[in-house]
């Protein structure tokens, strides 16, 4: 039995017996698993190599990290617009994984070659005789590290489409699958960084980062090598045209046509629109909102795709633009979960992470959120879901807006301890004389168990919830632009935390040459405990206002079971309004 759209990696019609399934999947999972064994964990383990290695400063190193965290999530809407319009995702994956391991090739002969980094110094002992990384040497690594952030961008926008390209909507046992296949690509994520944070990051603190950038040069690869053999069993999509081109074009037809008069539309009937990546068929009824965009359809004799817009093109449109709200929302919402694991480590660089006689790495504590996670996802999925449908009658236990919302006070309530933890371990420092030295605090440093826990429940519930959401309520043509929308989120959120750092330094900072809150190498005399109680201020504003407009926002699709009047809520009800 064929799909129609789809082909077999030698161009053939898709035979459902031997291509796609799980069994096509399972490749997809390893790359995702080792791929994020190398970048989670040096997404929260680097800030020591530009610490004790490239000797950077405390904000520096703070913005370098959280600026690595948000290219990788913002490449994914550039790696979305490739795959989609020009070449086959798998072909995505061939190109852009290479591009990745070459990124870490680069940092490992870097960190390799005494040459190419500051001569050795300890940065938390005597700060201000250290020598910082720059010139050549600084741009070796920035080219280094952003090729790693776009070649991973462009990984994760096909991986995540390749595998839901291998279930038919139509057939309710691969139905399941699709949904399990989401499932199972967020735990290897966990299981990723859970290996990742415990393997990567000992190999970099014990064998040398060298090692450790090699290791995740291998890991990539190894991969690739696994993606590639699953190549007979994928399910491949011929690219025809970036749905970002369509939206494109209903605004600019929309603007040519704006001194025009609006036809009459009482006798219009709604268009079909056949998903070509699910295999099914949604009717869009034109809407009442945003009915600027609806003079794009007038038919005025100029035939085209730049000069007519459908009904369907329109209303697409028309849904992405009703995203915005809570997109915005949602990036100052999630701006604190990638400052508190970049920061927390730094605060752990300077306890004592003693664990008997064994030496924990700060950033190995981050393995507690991510074991959380993991757990916590069979829980939810299999107890709690089922309790909540019963209790609540919505098909996910609680809508995608409320979990989202439970992970923002969340993150408001981990702020908020950071900064209690931080005020007890200055005053510890202050007590023992240590304010100069910017290291051995006595105060353990599982003391950052708390937040680090705090920072798993958003994960649990914010970043599960925002990408089902952006996901489910984007067009049914555009479901992985809706993913990458996702991606882009927590990128942006990512790098305005790394503009909200600079901001306070500059504010905070006097005419008199005295430093603000997060300069200088020497933690001990910052003021992080005041950077977390602004967090914590600007993460209740961030939730009332995230409040306000999921309130708002009314669901493509009725998210209960059935109505309250036993009748599902039409589609054309629903988005009646924005």
């Amino acid at each position: 039995m064929t799909i129609q759209g789809l082909v077999s990696w030698r161009g053939d019609p898709v035979d459902k017996t031997k291509h796609g399934g799980v069994k096509a999947t399972l490749f997809l999972h390893s790359l995702v698993w080792l791929s994020n064994m190398a970048n989670i964990a040096n997404m929260l383990n680097l800030v020591n190599y530009l610490r004790g290695t490239l000797h950077m400063g405390v904000a520096s190193a703070s913005t370098t990290v959280t600026n690595f965290i948000g290219a990788i999530s913002m490449f994914s809407l550039v790696g979305a617009f490739i795959s989609d319009s020009y070449i086959k995702r798998f072909n995505t994956i061939l190109i852009f994984g290479p591009l990745e391991i070459l990124g870490y090739g680069l940092l490992a002969i870097q960190a390799h070659l005494p040459s190419l980094h500051p001569p050795p110094c300890d940065i938390n002992r005597i700060p201000n005789n250290c020598e910082e990384v720059h010139g050549s040497n600084a741009a070796l690594f920035f080219f280094s590290l952003y090729l790693i952030t776009f070649a991973d961008g462009g990984l994760r926008a096909s991986i995540a489409s390749l595998g839901g390209d291998q279930f038919d909507n139509d057939d309710p046992k691969e139905m399941r699958g699709k949904i399990s296949y989401f499932n199972w690509y967020t735990f290897a994520v966990s299981l990723g960084a859970f290996t990742g944070l415990t393997v990567v990051v000992w190999i970099e603190n014990n064998r040398g980062w060298d090692v450790g950038f090699s290791v995740c040069a291998l890991l990539v690869f190894a991969g690739l090598a696994i993606v590639t053999c699953g190549l007979p069993f994928y399910r491949n999509r011929i690219p025809d045209g970036s749905p970002l081109t369509r939206v494109f074009q209903v605004f600019l037809v929309a603007y040519k046509k704006r001194s025009l008069p609006f036809p009459e539309y009482s006798k219009e009937e709604p268009h079909q629109y056949v998903d070509k990546d699910a295999s099914s068929v949604e009717e869009l009824s034109r809407t009442k909102g945003l009915k600027f965009l609806d003079k794009a359809s007038i038919d005025n004799g100029e035939k085209g795709a730049w000069s007519y817009c459908s009904t369907n093109q329109i209303e697409e449109t028309k849904m992405l633009i009703r995203l915005v709200p809570i997109f915005i929302s949602s990036v100052f919402g999630y701006l604190p979960f990638s400052l508190i694991l970049t920061l927390s480590v730094q605060q752990g660089a300077t306890m004592d992470n003693r664990l008997g006689k064994i030496k924990i790495s700060p950033a190995t504590l981050d393995v507690i959120p991510v074991v959380f996670q993991m757990s916590i996802l069979v829980i939810y999925d299999r107890f709690i879901v089922p309790y909540l449908r019963k209790l609540t009658g919505y098909k996910g236990g609680i809508t995608h807006l409320q979990r989202i919302g439970i992970g923002f006070a969340f993150a408001t309530m981990a702020t908020c301890v950071a900064a209690v933890v931080e005020m007890k371990r200055k005053k510890l420092a202050e007590e023992h004389g240590l304010m100069d030295v910017g290291t051995g605090v006595p105060m353990s440093v599982f003391w950052l168990v708390i937040q680090f826990f705090l920072v798993g429940i958003i994960d649990v519930t914010s970043f599960v919830g925002l990408l089902e959401f952006f996901y489910s309520e984007a067009p049914i043509g555009m479901k992985s632009i809706g993913t990458s929308i996702f991606y882009s989120m927590h990128g942006l959120s990512a790098w305005m935390g790394s503009f909200l750092i600079e901001l306070v330094n500059k504010v905070t900072r006097d005419r008199n040459g005295k430093t603000g809150w997060m300069e200088g190498a020497n933690l001990n005399k910052s003021h992080l405990d005041r950077f977390y109680w602004l967090l914590c201020v600007i993460g209740l504003v961030s939730l009332l206002n995230y409040t306000f407009w999921a309130k708002m926002y009314v669901y493509r699709h009725d998210p209960r079971i059935v109505a309250s009047d036993g009748k599902k809520v039409s589609e054309e009800k629903e988005l009646g309004v924005i």
